[in-house]
């Protein structure tokens, strides 16, 4: 039976020729998605938790999702077609009309930004997930040998 959604973390973030590498995944596997080198950088400093002075744009995001009453779920990362990986960001409104779930198509890097910022949970739908190269041995000889990658 293949799993509808797997749970994954940021395993780590290194530079490359085109942006950063973002290193997704779990103990079973870890892929990769490039992102702009800026939005590497964003990551990065959501996760070490680094204040800033003014909101990033994905504080701003969010922060307008609190005004109406709006939270961030969690984040999936759907599919691959032609290179490109497709995301959608998962959100709950609750107002004085009911409950509301709604779905936001993203690109990742914004959905793990946003994730990481805010503490969400990020997931890799699972035929994806079946579908991605593991990338865990690179991962473990780039830590091995002193590279940069944010764990």
């Amino acid at each position: 039976m293949k799993r509808e959604v797997v749970p994954v973390q940021i395993r780590g973030i290194l530079p490359a020729n085109s942006g950063c590498a973002i290193f997704v995944g779990n103990d079973e596997k870890v892929f990769v998605i490039q992102v702009e080198h800026n939005m590497g950088v964003v990551i990065g400093k959501f996760l070490r938790q680094a204040p800033s002075e003014r909101p990033l744009t994905h504080d701003l995001i969010v922060n307008i999702f609190e005004g109406f009453n709006i939270s961030v779920e969690r984040v999936v990362i759907t599919e691959l077609r032609n290179s490109t990986y497709f995301a959608r960001l998962i959100l709950h409104q609750h107002n004085e009309l009911g409950r509301k779930i709604v779905e936001i198509d993203a690109r990742p890097s914004d959905c793990i930004a946003i994730a990481t910022a805010h503490k969400k949970p990020i997931f890799v739908a699972g035929p994806l997930f079946e579908q991605v190269d593991d990338m865990s041995e690179l991962l473990e000889r780039i830590n091995e040998n002193g590279g940069d990658a944010v764990a």
